[in-house]
């Protein structure tokens, strides 16, 4: 049975609910141009772009009418399971060959493939043989490579306001009472799949929607949410935990949970080069150096093999001594920084490029190495400005 998102899915910008900036029509009255996108289908411009947005805010359907709009073959895979040989054969497609149509590839999660796929595809795009169409949740910035983000404009997707939600779940015709549409709308959180699926499978089970029955809908098995939902911040939670308790089985219980939940490997990556400097820290200056080679490998490798390259470093962090001194001084050193504003600097360590501002005392004073033998700089020594003399952000190890 075809899903109801399909179902409802619009087939023009006259039906799409959202992202105003990217498809508005042009308005005399305030001045305002069309959108870029809807100037490009409008126009039938024919360029690779990235729609980079969460979840369920319409990239895939933005894709669709575009090829549509374009008379385009498009061609549809996910970065998931997608490699090689899948582009190979849309380039080598004899039907595509002999017609005189462009040619789309809309790849879903593009995140996920790694810089030897990415590298693979740029040719086909660079040339014209494939026009590319990729869809992401994280910032292209990191996740695509930056000769194949030369080539592609990103266009950014925000998630869709409490009354987009309404006017969609309205489409569905599915008789939904106030209360229930309030407590969907909350719950989506700016996510129409979310919203469409819970609806459907209400009804498939129900009959009616209620308030009740929704919420006994989300309490079954079936029902799963992946990067939003709470079963994915509630790991990675535990994982880092685990990590900062120094309990290496737990910690790599988790981690194999998620790699087998399909979670980003890149994501777990991150968090544990984030964790080798704001729980490890100083007392092993080396795990940065670690965690930064994990995701260097993960990038390269990509899963399954990443895997191997995660555990290690997975048991490694958690082994490490932990010291979150640097973390803690940073973030109060910041909240001085909010509390006082631009305070003065001392005249002693401003820059004095010119005569006149040796004239006026910039740079005088100034030594190069106060340090006492302990490490620690005097605090008539201080750099810190007048008011915060002898602030201490960085405590000692003891």
């Amino acid at each position: 049975m075809e899903p109801l998102a399909n179902k409802i899915r619009p087939t023009s910008l006259q039906d799409f609910v959202g992202q105003t900036d990217l498809v508005r029509s042009a308005n005399p009255k305030d001045k305002l141009g069309a959108g870029p996108l809807r100037k490009a289908i409008e126009e039938k411009h024919l360029f690779s772009f990235i729609l980079w947005g969460p979840p369920g805010t319409g990239k895939t359907t933005l894709a669709r009418i575009y090829a549509q709009a374009l008379n385009a073959r498009i061609y549809e895979l996910s970065a998931v399971s997608a490699g090689k040989d899948d582009i190979r054969k849309i380039v080598e497609d004899p039907d595509t060959l002999l017609e005189n149509r462009p040619r789309l590839l809309f790849l879903d999660e593009i995140h996920r493939f790694n810089k030897a796929q990415q590298d693979f595809l740029l040719p086909f795009v660079e040339s014209g043989k494939l026009t590319l169409i990729g869809a992401t949740t994280e910032n292209p910035s990191f996740e695509v490579i930056p000769a194949l983000l030369s080539r592609c404009r990103v266009f950014v997707l925000k998630s869709l306001s409490e009354d987009e939600l309404r006017q969609i779940i309205k489409r569905t015709k599915i008789k939904v009472p106030k209360a229930a549409a309030d407590w969907l709308v909350a719950l989506a959180n700016g996510d129409a799949r979310i919203a469409i699926t819970a609806l459907e499978n209400c009804q498939r089970l129900y009959g009616t929607i209620t308030l009740e029955n929704l919420k006994s809908t989300f309490e079954h098995a079936f029902i799963r949410f992946d990067k939003k939902g709470e079963e994915h911040y509630d790991t990675i939670s535990a994982f880092i935990k685990s990590m900062r308790a120094s309990d290496p089985d737990a910690a790599l219980y988790y981690l194999a949970r998620m790699i087998a939940g399909g979670e980003d490997p890149k994501f777990i990556a991150r968090r544990m080069v984030i964790f080798a400097s704001e729980d490890i820290g100083l007392a092993q200056p080396t795990a940065l150096v670690v965690a930064n080679e994990v995701f260097r490998a993960v990038e390269i490798i990509g899963l399954p093999e990443a895997q191997i390259n995660l555990a290690h470093g997975v048991a490694y962090l958690a082994q490490a001594a932990k010291d979150r001194r640097s973390y803690d001084a940073y973030f109060q050193a910041l909240e001085d920084v909010r509390k006082t504003g631009n305070l003065p600097i001392p005249l002693k360590i401003r820059n004095a490029p010119t005569k006149l501002m040796k004239e006026l005392g910039y740079g005088k004073g100034y030594e190069k190495y106060p340090s006492t033998s302990s490490g620690q700089v005097p605090n008539e020594s201080s750099y810190l400005p007048d008011k915060l003399k002898g602030k201490k952000y960085l405590k000692s190890k003891d």
